[in-house]
């Protein structure tokens, strides 16, 4: 495993609770702002479509290129930046992604686009990389939990406002309005992180065989199985969750929205609720998200026949999930302590091409056997991800 000294010229110095609260923020807003311009061509893929004279289908593959290329890239992040500041690393992919969202916005071609979401993709899995690790070098220990949610509430609240906000702001201006709004964005939050961070020099040297050291610690296999299997099991079911719903309870468009909505709002509190438990109780957090998750993806197709019942389900949905990524991550964490940056890292490649997994075996299984069989095949998922938290190697409890 990849390893150096440690010494005091590696270490973040200590910050004041209101400096420390300051950054975690806005580590928190650089979570939200690449997440949000990962998914900006989900509310806007028919006015991307027109204007680039591709078919919708085409112009979804700006969202797979983006998740493929920070599933890939990620888990090299430590070693491609070797000992660079981290604070320096971070202002650098948040000017990154500003370029790639202003070159998303002018791109006269598909091909131009393309090329602007492999460096969305680039940015968002250095930003996430760097980010999801970074709680302990900013607050006290009592408080790594609370700013664990906090820093991952900007990926679920990217999926309740950001999307939301994009489609909004094309269906105003433009969709090419859209991508130069997130790219002001990025800028504002690249100056707040230089001012707001603290030097955060590596405490660790990484090279590529440290990858292969953390693969041989039976925790953060377990862990990555855990992530693999949940993540995929949701997008799996959530990605194609409108036809399913619109087919048990007859929902139309305009309650599936709501529903949506209310579904996100409860992965929000599901993310804060979730992350203080899973530091001191990791495998119970994750068994209790796993029976939610499943139950709830199980139940919608048997007895969410009605708005109200399909409603409270996915509320529960919600709060399992927003719970997961969070968890996950503090499971990550706790499994390897001394290497926090290179298996957080680890994680967000294994995270991001769950997802691109799921959402692909789900079309599949939709097309072929329909939306009950689909949730069927997610409630299995979420319960082999139960089997695995509980006969896994678990890292320890805390107090």
């Amino acid at each position: 495993m990849s390893h150096s000294e440690t010494d005091s010229s590696t270490r973040t110095p200590p910050l004041s609770p209101a400096r420390g609260w300051l950054a975690v923020v806005a580590v928190a807003f650089g979570t939200f702002t690449v997440v949000t311009s990962e998914m900006l061509p989900v509310g806007l893929l028919t006015p991307i479509g027109d204007g680039l004279d591709v078919t919708e289908g085409t112009a979804g593959l700006t969202l797979t290129i983006t998740g493929l290329v920070a599933a890939v890239s990620a888990p090299f992040v430590p070693t491609v930046i070797g000992r660079t500041d981290r604070r320096l690393v971070l202002v650098l992919l948040m000017a990154l992604l500003a370029a790639a969202n202003l070159v998303s916005a002018w791109a006269p071609t598909f091909a131009v686009m393309v090329l602007a979401r492999v460096l969305v993709g680039l940015g968002m899995g250095g930003v996430w990389a760097l980010a999801a690790g970074l709680a302990p070098r900013l607050v006290p220990e009592r408080s790594v939990g609370s700013a664990t949610s906090m820093i991952f509430s900007g990926i679920a609240v990217a999926s309740v406002l950001g999307v939301p906000v994009g489609a909004y702001i094309g269906a105003l201006a433009g969709w090419r309005t859209s991508f130069v709004t997130f790219a002001g964005l990025a800028l504002l939050l690249a100056a707040a992180m230089a001012l707001l961070l603290p030097p955060l020099p590596a405490e660790r040297s990484s090279r590529l065989s440290g990858i292969t050291g953390l693969l041989r610690n039976p925790k953060v296999t377990t862990g990555l199985a855990i992530a693999v299997f949940l993540v995929t099991a949701h997008f799996a079911a959530y990605t194609y969750v409108r036809p399913v719903l619109e087919g048990t309870a007859g929902i139309g468009a305009g309650m599936i929205g709501t529903m949506l909505l209310v579904y996100g709002i409860a992965g929000i509190v599901g993310n804060f609720a979730a992350g203080p438990r899973a530091i001191r109780a990791p495998r119970a957090t994750l068994v209790v998200l796993s029976v939610a998750l499943g139950g709830a993806v199980f139940l919608i197709p048997a007895i969410g026949v009605t708005v109200l019942v399909a409603g409270l389900l996915m509320v529960v949905w919600g709060l399992a999930y927003g719970g997961v990524s969070v968890s996950a991550q503090t499971w990550m964490m706790l499994s390897a302590p001394e290497e926090r940056e290179g298996v957080s890292s680890l994680f967000v490649g294994v995270f991001n091409g769950s997802i691109a997994l799921g959402a692909l075996v789900g079309g599949f299984v939709l097309d072929g056997a329909g939306g009950t069989t689909l949730m069927w095949l997610s409630t299995a998922l979420a319960v082999i991800a139960l089997l695995v938290t509980l006969f896994g190697r678990a890292p320890a409890r805390t107090s």
